[in-house]
């Protein structure tokens, strides 16, 4: 997907100067990277907060034009507004084609209601990771990465070892080291509680051990006074 971006010099910089470009509609960022000095610009917010809604703007190389030149730039941070829908700041990097990036890749996750663990055994996919830190030269960056769940099982996962990924793309040596989970599919808590509760319970009473020692004690004296009572009586001389 190709997104253009058109920023505008800034010549001035501080935060009172800031504050008044925000007023007119103007959100101030800088441009860094790939061997040349840092440059001030700005953008127009509506157009900016337009692109940022929009997941392809966080992940693809985009191409930004500024006073009729043309670089090509990552979305390297933004900042909003604590509680309006206001756009503060935006950084961005310029790419040199001939050197890898780091990014963070959305996971697209497909085929999840036709997996055995959800259609046979009734569970539930849960998204463990929504993005993949991966590296790769600027030409390979894949707008997002596909996690096929079609023969995920019940109880099982999908780890970032098991991900099919696209030519000249490689997860981050710590991030291949870790090899996280993505995804699972679990029975829902609210049926595995319901089946504990169906449960069937058997009630066992048990005594106390004073009270089986006495139990004891008194059969043992009702079969003595029985004995007793079978005894002839003593015949007289």
């Amino acid at each position: 997907m190709k997104i253009e971006v058109t920023a505008f010099p800034r010549t001035k910089e501080g935060k009172g100067a800031s504050r008044r470009l925000r007023t007119t509609g103007r959100v101030p960022g800088v441009i860094y990277g790939a061997g040349k000095d840092a440059q001030s610009v700005e953008f127009d917010h509506k157009a900016l907060l337009r692109h940022l809604k929009l997941e392809a703007f966080h992940s693809s190389i985009l191409d930004m034009t500024l006073e009729g030149a043309k670089d090509r730039v990552l979305l390297r941070d933004f900042q909003m507004h604590p509680f309006k829908e206001q756009v503060q700041h935006v950084d961005f990097q310029r790419v040199d084609p001939k050197k890898k990036i780091h990014m963070a890749v959305p996971l697209h996750f497909m085929n999840a209601d036709i997996c055995p663990g959800v259609k046979i055994g009734k569970g539930v996919v849960q998204h463990i990771l929504n993005e993949l830190e991966i590296h790769c030269l600027p030409a390979d960056l894949p707008e997002y990465i596909e996690v096929d769940l079609k023969g995920l099982e019940l109880g099982h996962s999908l780890h970032v070892s098991d991900l099919v990924l696209p030519k000249g793309v490689e997860p981050l040596p710590k991030v291949k080291a870790d090899n996280a989970s993505l995804v699972t599919v679990q029975v829902p808590k609210e049926i595995a509680v319901e089946e504990v509760v169906a449960a069937p319970v058997t009630e066992i009473t048990a005594q106390a051990p004073e009270a089986a020692a006495g139990a004891a004690a008194g059969g043992d004296k009702k079969d003595g006074d029985k004995k007793d009572g079978d005894k002839k009586p003593a015949e007289k001389k």
